[in-house]
């Protein structure tokens, strides 16, 4: 990432990138949500496991469920749209919470619609929010990603993240284990040499 594409900046309940601006969640965002979440591409790589949702009212009730959830998470825990700055088109979902059985560990999360993949915007965004979150104390984060979901590995380590082992630890499934240290943020990778 060129030094342009780490602007980050937090404003009340937004985060904006260069290109994004990741906002709370609102049961208007229900149809560009359900292309996201409705999505069978999308819906195999969830951890938790959870089921594609079906129809624009099923997306509409999760999407309430979200907002009366948002009450109860510790700051800077969150759950955000992630919109296009130059079209307000919702195109993926960030969220930044605590995982199970402990609730101690910090996950990022990161959903895009297939339709916007290849792009480089759930990097972008899950660096946003690690912004976010080390601005705000925290000193760690992971990304768990499931056996072979070779995207959700490539975006784990265009966030800045190392891989520290598999476990069953969250969720009660086998997942790989991404982390993120607040020093380790931005600092740049070991440079191939040219040959």
């Amino acid at each position: 990432m060129g030094s342009g594409e780490h602007r980050v900046v937090v404003g009340g309940s937004s985060i904006q990138t260069p290109r994004l601006l990741l906002r709370p969640w609102s049961p208007a965002d229900a149809e560009a949500a359900l292309a996201i979440f409705g999505s069978d591409e999308v819906a195999k790589w969830l951890a938790p496991a959870m089921s594609r949702v079906p129809d624009h009212a099923a997306m509409r009730a999760r999407i309430e469920g979200w907002l009366a959830e948002a009450a109860d998470l510790e700051p800077p825990q969150g759950r955000w749209a992630v919109g296009l700055r130059d079209s307000d088109a919702v195109v993926g979902a960030v969220t930044l919470l605590a995982m199970p059985p402990h609730g101690v560990d910090l996950e990022i999360g990161w959903q895009l619609a297939p339709a916007a993949w290849g792009r480089g915007l759930a990097a972008e965004a899950g660096h946003a929010v690690a912004h976010h979150a080390f601005a705000s104390g925290v000193d760690e984060l992971f990304a768990v990603v499931r056996p072979r979901n070779k995207r959700g590995v490539a975006t784990a380590r265009r966030v800045g993240m190392e891989w520290v082992g598999e476990t069953d630890k969250y969720y009660d499934l086998h997942l790989q284990v991404y982390r993120l240290r607040k020093g380790e943020l931005d600092v740049p990778g070991p440079t191939s040499p040219a040959g």
